[in-house]
């Protein structure tokens, strides 16, 4: 889940807690999102400086983006995985083309979150963009490959049922957008609006055709996508920005364990697109733990 149509309103507790300052004898307080890559890049973070002697509390799986993000600047925690695309959606630069660069993305939120004393450490290459994935079966029947493909085939009257969360549906950066691209319009009888903001919950229902569901809201990332009989429809208008997870932490947070900087950014450094979809599909289709699945990432890093 990378972004929220929620404002970012921080709670009152931000007068009390923003104000606060590390020390190396306070544990790291180490959140997340509230989806299944979110558990997994935050155990990576966790268990990472554990194996470093530094101290966490584990906050995994907190709530949406808005949630996460103002517990951050309300000192509330000190850090969690976020996306660099976001920043489009932090400083209200939705319209910006600096978010389909990568590297541009990056630099635009590290120094715009630079001054809010937010530290952007590396970013993993892999991108966790939005798409719209279509069953198997239905694509090869109708040969649809790209969403150009699923607008013509939409005109033309075809069958199409998308599972999705709120936050996707109603966010001008993720469906509206490709409409708009695109040119069509699902109607509320052809939505599957789904709680929360795992694509696990959406593929899943693609897969099984619950409420006659044939499509599923995905991440670029997302493991289960071959295992549930999914496929990715081509984006090829670059409808979507560039979103590449990295750890963000507080100035102070930094300052009192600045070792932190090159631990984590050696982890990120191994997560490319391949890799962080099979780490996924540990978890949302083999049934493995993200604890478990993050332990032996690591090791295999050390052998």
């Amino acid at each position: 889940m990378r972004f929220s149509i929620k404002p970012l309103i921080a709670t009152c507790a931000v007068s009390a807690l923003a104000l606060s300052h590390a020390s190396a004898n306070d544990p790291v307080v180490v959140s997340s999102k509230i989806d299944t890559e979110g558990s997994v890049l935050g155990e990576l973070i966790i268990q990472t400086l554990e194996r470093n002697d530094i101290a966490t509390e584990n906050r995994l799986q907190l709530g949406g983006t808005s949630v996460v993000r103002a517990a951050l600047e309300a000192g509330e925690i000190d850090l969690y995985p976020e996306y660099t695309g976001n920043g489009a959606f932090f400083f209200d630069m939705t319209d910006s083309p600096v978010w389909n660069d990568a590297e541009e993305a990056y630099e635009s939120v590290r120094e715009r979150d630079a001054e809010q004393d937010l530290i952007w450490l590396q970013p993993a290459s892999a991108n966790n963009t939005w798409a719209m994935s279509i069953r198997e079966d239905v694509a090869a029947e109708n040969k649809l490959v790209s969403l150009d493909d699923l607008a013509a085939y939409l005109a033309d009257g075809g069958e199409f049922k998308f599972a999705a969360s709120a936050e996707f549906v109603e966010s001008a950066q993720a469906l509206p957008a490709f409409q708009e691209a695109y040119g069509f319009e699902l109607s509320d009888d052809q939505l599957l609006v789904l709680s929360g903001g795992n694509t696990a919950a959406t593929m899943r229902a693609a897969a099984q055709q619950t409420s006659g569901v044939n499509a599923a809201m995905t991440y670029g990332t997302d493991g289960g996508l071959s295992a549930l009989g999914l496929v990715v429809l081509e984006d090829s208008k670059g409808v979507q920005p560039v979103y590449q997870p990295a750890p963000v932490v507080r100035a102070d947070v930094l300052e009192a364990y600045p070792e932190m900087e090159a631990l984590l950014n050696e982890v990120f450094a191994t997560l490319d697109l391949v890799t962080l979809q099979t780490l996924n599909a540990d978890v949302a289709v083999n049934g493995l733990s993200p604890t478990q699945v993050a332990s032996d990432y690591l090791d295999s890093l050390d052998n």
